[in-house]
Order: C-alpha cells, then sequence, then structure tokens
C-alpha cells in the first residue's frame, strides 16, 4: 500500500508541474528548482508608433454630379431652310460666334417694306408739318379759321404715331432677319449636329440644331447629411470652406475649387442637403453628367492628434488602444475618435503626443503584457487576428 501511495503522489506532483507551465532541474548542489515556461514570459512581438499631433483639415464627404453652370439646345427663332451649318463638332466657341444662317431673303423683304413704309409716312408727315406752319400765320391774321389749324395740328400728330409705328414695325423685321444668323449665346463646346443644312428648321423643332455645354468653369451637385450644414454655415461665413473633386474611385484629384451655396431646404425623404461648388476645370477633367467624390474641407484642427486606423479597437466600452508603457507593458486606454482619413483616425480624447501605440498584433495582448515592437523590416513576425483566425497560428 506504501508503494501504491507513492507512486500516486509522485504522478500527481508530475502532473501538476506540468499544467503549472514549469519543468524541475538540479542545481550543482544538487537541490531541484522549478524554471518558468517560455511561453510565459515571452515578450508578444507587435508593431507601434508613436502618436502624432499636427494640422488636420475637418473634411466632409459626399457624392455628387457634375453639372454645367450653362447649357443650352441651340434652336432657331425663325422658319426657313437652313443654308450653313457653320460650327464643327465639339468645338470650342465663344460667345457671338456664328453657328449657323438660314436663308435670309424672305427676312430681307420684310425689312425692305417696313423701309419703305417708314419712307412714305415720314413724308406725309413732312408735308403735315408744312401745311401746319402755313396756316398757323393766316389764322394768327384771321385769314384761317380755327377749325383748320385744329384739323392741320391732328394731322401732323397723326404722322407722328404712324413714322414711330414704322420704325417699330422695322425694327421687328430687323430683329427676324437677325435671326436668320444663330449665334452662340456663351462660351462653350458644341456636341453632336442634330440636322444638316438643305432642311427646312422651324421654333417649334424639339431637338434644335446642337446643344451647347459651358465647359469651364463647371459646377458640381453633391448631398451631405442635414446635421453637417451648420458647420458649412460657418466655413462659408468665414471663407474657411474649399472643395476638391475625385475620381469615382475616390483616388484621383481632378480639380479644386470653392463652395457657391446650400440649397434652401433640406429633402425630407432622405434627409440630405443640396450643396453647390463651382471648378475652374482648365484641364477640362470634370465632365457633365459624371459622378465624383466631393471632398469638402470646413475647417483645420491644428495640433491635432492621430493615429493609424488599425490602433483603435472596438470593445464592450468603446473604442480603446494599447499604450505600451514603461519596460514595454501595455496598457489599455479609452479614446475618443474623430474623423477618418487615408488610413489615419483623429483622436479627439485619451491620448497624448509622442505616445507609443500598438498598430497590429492586438489580437494577443492584455493589460500588462509585455510586447516586443518589431521593426519595420520584420513585421512578417506579427501575428494578426486574422491569420489566427484562420487556423494558422495559435
Amino acid at each position: 500500500m506504501t508503494s501504491r501511495t507513492f507512486k500516486i503522489t509522485c504522478a500527481c506532483l508530475l502532473a501538476a508541474a506540468i499544467g503549472g507551465g514549469a519543468y524541475v532541474v538540479h542545481t550543482p548542489g544538487g537541490t531541484p528548482a522549478a524554471v518558468p515556461s517560455r511561453a510565459a514570459t515571452a515578450a508578444v512581438p507587435v508593431t507601434a508608433v508613436k502618436v502624432r499631433q499636427h494640422d488636420v483639415p475637418i473634411m466632409l464627404e459626399g457624392l455628387g454630379t457634375v453639372t454645367p453652370l450653362n447649357t443650352a439646345t441651340i434652336s432657331t427663332q425663325v422658319q426657313g431652310t437652313l443654308e450653313s451649318v457653320d460650327f464643327v463638332e465639339g468645338q470650342e466657341v465663344k460667345r457671338g460666334d456664328v453657328l449657323a444662317k438660314i436663308d435670309p431673303r424672305v427676312y430681307e423683304a420684310q425689312v425692305d417694306q417696313a423701309e419703305a413704309a417708314l419712307a412714305r409716312d415720314q413724308a406725309s408727315l413732312k408735308n403735315a408739318k408744312t401745311d401746319l406752319a402755313r396756316t398757323q400765320p393766316l389764322a394768327n391774321r384771321g385769314f384761317a379759321t380755327q377749325q383748320l389749324l385744329d384739323t392741320q395740328g391732328s394731322q401732323v400728330t397723326q404722322g407722328e404715331g404712324t413714322v414711330a409705328l414704322d420704325k417699330a414695325a422695322l425694327e421687328a423685321a430687323q430683329t427676324q432677319l437677325s435671326f436668320a444668323t444663330i449665334t452662340a449665346p456663351f462660351d462653350g463646346v458644341t456636341g453632336i449636329r442634330r440636322i444638316d443644312p438643305g432642311n427646312i428648321v422651324q421654333p417649334s423643332d424639339a431637338n434644335g440644331l446642337v446643344v451647347l455645354t459651358q465647359l469651364h468653369p463647371i459646377a458640381v451637385i453633391f448631398t451631405l447629411p442635414s446635421s453637417a450644414i451648420p458647420g458649412v454655415r460657418q466655413a462659408l461665413a468665414s471663407g474657411a470652406a474649399s472643395v476638391d473633386a475625385y475620381d469615382s474611385q475616390n483616388t484621383r484629384k481632378l480639380d479644386h475649387g470653392s463652395l457657391m451655396l446650400i440649397d434652401n431646404q433640406v429633402d425630407a425623404a432622405t434627409g440630405t442637403v443640396r450643396l453647390k461648388a463651382s471648378f475652374p476645370n482648365a484641364g477640362r477633367a470634370l465632365w457633365p453628367g459624371s459622378f465624383v467624390n466631393v471632398h469638402l474641407t470646413i475647417a483645420t484642427r491644428h495640433n491635432a492628434l492621430t493615429v493609424p486606423l488599425t490602433a483603435v479597437l472596438q470593445g464592450p466600452n468603446g473604442a480603446f488602444a494599447y499604450v505600451v508603457g514603461a519596460n514595454s507593458v501595455v496598457s489599455a486606454r479609452n479614446v475618443k475618435v474623430g474623423q477618418s482619413r487615408e488610413g489615419q483616425v483623429l483622436i479627439e480624447q485619451g491620448l497624448s503626443p509622442d505616445e507609443t501605440i500598438v498598430t497590429a498584433g492586438q489580437y494577443r495582448l492584455n493589460p500588462g503584457t509585455t510586447v516586443e515592437i518589431v521593426p519595420d523590416d520584420k513585421q512578417d513576425q506579427v501575428q494578426n487576428a486574422t491569420t489566427a483566425s484562420a487556423g494558422m497560428l495559435p
């Protein structure tokens, strides 16, 4: 029984030693000593960076559509045969440049008629004024009646009205004639021609001759949440608002512009408000109808703190980060975060400048864990949660 009890006792001691993560060695004096396991003392490899303090632009992002400041369907205002088209499709034109001509002969004839009528009535008015001038002295000496004098005066007044009417008719005829030459109402670029010379055109044609679009400057209409209105209004008032347009992948900057206005009402269905920005578009990177990402800068936060986005984790009590302290021991620190852009997150509260925070390898950490910060060329030694969850790491 004594031998059996001894064997059981030895087995229990051996199991306890294995479970406790220790093993027994003999010292030179023959006394056994317990040595802690490597797993209990090894530092966890991590990557870490210093908290940066610098000026950070506060930005809002929205999706927008490029919209011309001016666009017009060029149509005729008179009916006639399209005599010539004087533009090339896709051509840049200036205000007043001739785009097309309509057969002007009918309208030239109307101008001639109006000029002839004006000349005739001016002659009649001249004769009436002469008769009035002859009758006035006679009436003063009693050789002409007052009725004759009044009649002559009425004829002069009537003649003056007829001449004024003829002048208006002449102006109308000249205006109609000017419509036979179609010019560009503003600087822009012509689109695809919609009708060929030789066709009869008239004002009721819905398609018109061509669409003229202004490309520079150009506008972008984009949306933001209605909660952003106070900050945007303040930026507009202070002149701090500036806008950058990026491509649909949000990677390439297309142009830099300025905010023009905030729409006067919020869309109740979406809770968003529309804004309009203007861009020089000198390089024509912005094309009407295309979608762009808009970055609106409304302020600059001076001496702000930023850390990589991977340094901030989410826990039961909100966002936190592991801070490396003395002797490479980490502690968990609750943080309040702001905007995140380009892999960096703004720290509103919880960290101090130049503190060292862990950016990778956090899944193996707990407060009080000792870490080893590995250099950039050995980042492959850092175990991350993605590979661990796939069964590749412990």
